[in-house]
């Protein structure tokens, strides 16, 4: 994330001219962490980290207490070390607008990032515009693109590993294998058996998996692209070959050595991710996300002399007098106009 961080910029295209772009953090920014059937330390750090390092001086975390009304332990650790600087216990739609609108306690905030349930993703959607939102998260999703090489249990497990997190998470494998195919198959009703959290699991998977056969792996990375999936494994021996042919994935994660998980906790690529397609379109959380750009321009009155009457040909083309005029007022005499 440190890599990310980008500079303020200036030109000087012409004599007596400067233009820029300043890079500022914003200001205040809120998190919201899930929490309900799972606690996560690890969004705590992808959500904090890169707010810390673009430099948000205020860094406010919202998340639901257990039912002992305390917040788990490993969140307020990973809240403490990536700098949040206030923590809220409160979750739901009402915490995205305590954030949102502030209330006498809670801060109000300029921008708002996280993932939660759909309640919460409604929530942010329409205080959108009163502040900014990173994106509309919906359930985690993970597509496993694997030759036939790959070994059917280790794709089980990759599957599974997004299947736990919600029934309405989704787990595709896409191959051009019928065996391995059909060894999936068989793995994932293996597996699911020995999963604390297999009663959600098998919601997913019976709900949202699919098991796609292609012809070719080329045609699995269209259908890929298609899909847009939060995650996405690329299982061959040489991932980088095709890398390029990937348009549209929130992230990858290359070779056969590489699971999904590693992203989730260790890696360094943030895990907040575009989800529902929106990988089309959209971006994993960033340094970029909390932050904000302010253009400038500065002429000198010779630069400006140069230019003026180009200026106001342009306004008086659009039928803007006053803007033709305010660029060459500046050059008039003001006796000759009395």
């Amino acid at each position: 994330h440190t890599a990310q961080v980008r500079q303020s910029l200036a030109l000087t295209p012409r004599s007596g001219v400067v233009l820029g772009q300043r890079i500022t953090p914003i200001e205040r920014v809120g998190l919201y962490v899930p929490g309900g059937t799972a606690a996560y330390p690890s969004t705590v750090l992808m959500d904090a980290i890169p707010a810390k390092i673009a430099g948000c001086e205020k860094i406010v975390m919202v998340t639901p207490p257990g039912a002992d009304g305390k917040i788990n332990p490993a969140i307020l650790a990973a809240a403490k070390i990536a700098g949040v600087t206030d923590i809220f216990k409160m979750g739901g739609a009402q915490a995205v607008a305590a954030l949102a609108y502030g209330t006498a306690s809670v801060p109000k905030v300029d921008k708002i990032v996280g993932p939660g349930n759909a309640f919460v993703a409604e929530a942010k959607k329409q205080v959108f515009g009163m502040v900014a939102i990173d994106m509309i998260a919906g359930p985690s999703e993970i597509l496993v693109l694997a030759d036939g090489k790959s070994d059917p249990r280790v794709v089980a497990a990759d599957m599974l590993s997004q299947a736990e997190h919600d029934r309405n998470a989704t787990a595709v494998l896409v191959t051009e294998s019928m065996a391995l195919a059909q060894a999936v198959q068989a793995e994932l009703e293996i597996q699911l058996e020995a999963l604390p959290r297999r009663d959600i699991a098998r919601s997913s998977v019976d709900n949202n998996g699919m098991i796609i056969v292609a012809d070719t792996l080329m045609q699995g990375i269209d259908i890929a692209n298609r899909l847009a999936p939060e995650h996405l494994e690329l299982m061959v021996d040489d991932p980088f070959s095709y890398l390029d042919a990937i348009r549209n994935a929130g992230s990858v994660f290359l070779g056969r050595s590489c699971p999904e998980a590693l992203g989730d906790y260790f890696a360094g690529p943030n895990h907040t991710l575009p989800t529902s397609g929106t990988a089309r379109f959209s971006s994993p959380l960033s340094v970029d996300d909390f932050v904000k750009k302010s253009q400038f321009t500065y002429y000198t009155r010779d630069a400006l002399s140069k230019v003026a009457d180009k200026v106001a040909y342009f306004a008086e083309r659009e039928g803007l007098s006053a803007h033709a005029r305010s660029a060459t007022v500046r050059f008039e005499d003001p006796s000759e106009e009395a």
